[in-house]
């Protein structure tokens, strides 16, 4: 009895050291701007990134990561975003690359700002879901989250799943596990296609358009770029006394609560799903066949 009351002290204290690793860092201690530094503004804790007609701007991590949790907090464009598109994301580089994508697609003053989310793997995307929150995410900051590990990759929304990415190697689907991915966010006009299919254009009367964010958090394993794909992967997997915390068992698949979650938000908010879309998929797409059947 006695060894099994010093095992559950021993996790909790470990417990509580992993989870104390999570702070909250300043921007530029993880991340740097990529372009447009005239379209940046900070004030304080807050970074606030500007869309004019004369540019978007965006900004990346500094390092590479592969498995772990991103997170920031965003404000999104108020009143009327029409044509604007914010979006928050994962990737890794080159033709096969892989990337996890939040994009903010903004509408008209009184419209429901609309999430579209979508994986990439080895260069094939074409998994776009949309949704619209039970908020509105321009009035206040909200988190959203990327988490990822060999078993799943989870899109959160003030920690509420909204969309599952699993690992289904085992029916020959491929999953992203073996390349390291940057941290990106970016506001640009989008109105070809970003707001009602493009019918509602961008109205620069408007503009600025501002993004606002705060929050940045990575607990994440950082790859080196100067150490070799196959040597990140094997340094960033648990083995032996080396454990990750994205790596427990519990991580490996939604528990029954956040699966409760997740079918709340496909039947609340969903308003697109690639999975159904039989004029684009007339063959429904195969992992699409094996998800569904999970937790029913």
């Amino acid at each position: 009895m006695a060894v099994s009351v010093f095992k559950m002290v021993g996790f909790f204290v470990g417990f509580f050291l992993i989870v104390g690793l999570v702070s909250s860092a300043k921007f530029d201690e993880l991340f740097q701007p990529s372009w447009a530094l005239d379209h940046f503004a900070y004030e304080g804790e807050l970074l606030r990134l500007k869309l004019d007609n004369y540019s978007g701007a965006g900004f990346q991590s500094k390092s590479k990561y592969m498995f772990g949790k991103v997170t920031v907090q965003i404000k999104l464009v108020e009143g009327d975003s029409a044509g604007t598109v914010t979006a928050f994301y994962m990737s890794s580089e080159g033709p096969y690359h892989n990337e996890f994508d939040f994009e903010f697609l903004g509408n008209t003053t009184g419209e429901p700002y609309l999430v579209q989310t979508n994986v990439f793997v080895n260069g094939v995307g074409n998994k776009e879901q949309r949704l619209n929150l039970w908020f509105d995410p321009t009035k206040d900051f909200h988190s959203y989250s990327l988490l990822w590990n060999q078993r799943q990759v989870v899109f959160l929304v003030d920690e509420t799943p909204i969309r599952l990415h699993t690992n289904m190697e085992n029916k020959g689907i491929p999953f992203p596990k073996d390349q390291a991915m940057g941290v990106y966010s970016s506001i640009w006009n989008a109105d070809d296609w970003a707001t009602q299919g493009g019918r509602v254009k961008t109205d620069w009367s408007h503009a600025p358009f501002v993004a606002s964010y705060k929050g940045f958090e990575i607990d994440a394993c950082e790859c080196p770029v100067s150490v070799a794909a196959v040597d990140n992967a094997k340094k960033c997997s648990s083995s032996g006394e080396k454990r990750y915390w994205w790596d427990e068992p519990t991580l490996s698949e939604l528990n029954a609560h956040q699966s409760h979650q997740l079918l709340w938000v496909k039947a609340n908010h969903m308003v697109y799903d690639y999975c159904s879309d039989t004029a684009r998929f007339p063959v429904t797409p195969l992992e699409c066949l094996h998800h569904s059947h999970r937790h029913h």
